[in-house]
């Protein structure tokens, strides 16, 4: 059963060593995500589902590893202070958002509970995404969920898809949404649009809203802003 959330946006800006001078831009969004972190560990839940926006779904056990030298920044990061896997190959490289949760994590010094990443395909359905979340809340009494995603990213002529009008109504209702835990409004985003407002979010907050689903838990939004015209949100289930 879900017990607690954390839902976090998932630029790589958000590391200071990526953002290099920019950094002091996200010391807000920063204190935000180490306080929704660290209420994951308080609840002392028996497994953490990191989960975030990809091209393709994957699993990533304990110990993957990502790396920031995209970004031209010689910095690797673990998911979870655990051994890396043996018995089997590790997957390919962390997607963005699950090395930036892993960043996170590191700098909470989390090591309270088994850990698993999940990359969730970014055109998934609302029912896939929801049936994802459903079986994750399922796998453990006590389950805690990051979720890594941001809102739009046309809400100002720089940002990376450019300006739409429908982008401020989208993150106006997503924020909404993620500070009430309101499960059915976050299901009923449309993919469509938020595809098309390039809202890598929407996937990770509906696998979110299916785990929750009956869980009967409160929400916080702990940030909201655009500062690059991409919206961030952070917020904290329990």
């Amino acid at each position: 059963m879900l017990v607690v959330a954390a839902v976090c946006p998932s630029p790589p800006l958000l590391v200071p060593e990526v953002a290099t001078g920019a950094a002091p831009e996200l010391d807000a969004a920063r204190a935000a995500c180490a306080d929704a972190v660290g209420l994951l560990a308080a609840s002392r839940p028996d497994r953490l589902y990191v989960v975030g926006p990809a091209e393709e779904g994957g699993v990533y056990p304990a110990g993957a590893v990502g790396s920031f030298a995209g970004f031209g920044v010689d910095l690797s990061v673990q998911l979870g202070e655990g051994p890396r896997p043996t018995d089997r190959p590790l997957p390919t490289p962390l997607p963005t958002p699950l090395a930036v949760a892993a960043w996170l994590l590191a700098r909470a010094a989390w090591a309270d509970a088994p850990i698993e990443g999940r990359a969730v395909d970014a055109a998934a359905t609302p029912d896939v995404c929801a049936g994802l979340g459903r079986e994750l809340a399922g796998s453990a009494e006590r389950v805690a969920l990051l979720v890594m995603g941001d809102g739009s990213a046309c809400r100002t002529v720089k940002a990376p898809g450019y300006l739409d009008e429908r982008a401020a109504g989208f993150d106006a209702e997503a924020a909404r949404a993620l500070g009430t835990a309101d499960t059915t409004a976050l299901l009923a985003l449309d993919a469509g649009l938020a595809a098309e407002l390039k809202a890598a979010g929407r996937a990770p907050w509906q696998v979110l809203a299916g785990a929750a689903e009956g869980a009967g838990l409160d929400g916080r939004l702990l940030f909201e802003d655009a500062p690059y015209g991409v919206g961030y949100f952070v917020a904290a289930w329990s």
